[in-house]
């Protein structure tokens, strides 16, 4: 599975919590530059977006979420916390 990131400068242990959960292609993208309307895009072959609220802005994360809406991928909003995001992670793939 494929799992596409937008925010926080670096993922830190969420990356191995990530594989662990079975996605082993993880694509992140730091969410802090400017963007066209149609210059983000997401990987063909994601089956998920996560988007870390705390660290990316309004504009991208509408961007995110129309983007995500068109190719009809799955996306989680959620802070850092493992915790939280693990229980979405997990209600989504199951």
């Amino acid at each position: 599975m494929s799992v596409f990131v937008v925010g926080g400068d670096n993922l830190g242990n969420i990356r191995e919590n990530l594989k662990q959960l079975g996605f082993n292609i993880i694509i992140h993208e730091k969410g802090r530059k400017k963007y066209k309307k149609g210059s983000l895009l997401i990987p063909k072959e994601s089956n998920l977006i996560i988007v870390f609220t705390d660290y990316v802005n309004h504009c991208i994360s509408g961007l995110i979420k129309q983007k995500a809406k068109d190719h009809n991928v799955p996306i989680i909003y959620t802070n850092r916390s493992w915790a939280k995001m693990s229980q979405q992670i997990k209600s989504m793939i199951d």
